[in-house]
């Protein structure tokens, strides 16, 4: 078993796709418009959904915004260095939430970014060998 996907409802889907594709570096995989539902299923991903898990972005058609609550945590990204990562988001005109640096009580290099729904994406630094 392996875990294929995470669904996230965008309020705008054009707007959410610019963002994981132009911020955040993923790549769509697949969109499929189902009219008589009127939602459109968008996946995006580092990697082919065979390789590893995605993102499946759902757009309801009549609803331009969701409630977040307080269930859904975060998407985690790991990426080489977080902070060039979150100096790439911002040049890219995304938000920074949380900038780089060590995680409260350890040391793991982390930052957080926001998604234009609000969901909340954390970096996670790769660590080196001597980590």
């Amino acid at each position: 078993m392996r875990i294929l996907h995470t669904m996230i409802r965008v309020g705008n889907l054009e707007r959410s796709l610019a963002f994981y594709t132009e911020v955040l570096g993923m790549k769509l995989l697949r969109r499929k418009d189902y009219p008589e539902g009127r939602f459109t299923l968008a996946f995006v991903g580092y990697a082919d959904e065979s390789e590893a898990a995605v993102l499946e972005l759902t757009h309801n058609w009549d609803t331009p915004a969701y409630e977040l609550g307080n269930g859904f945590g975060h998407v985690a990204v790991e990426v080489d260095d977080a902070y060039k990562a979150c100096e790439l988001v911002k040049a890219r005109g995304g938000k920074v939430t949380r900038e780089a640096g060590p995680m409260k009580h350890g040391t793991t290099v982390i930052a957080f970014v926001e998604d234009p729904d609000g969901y909340k994406i954390e970096f996670i630094q790769r660590k080196s060998g001597n980590d």
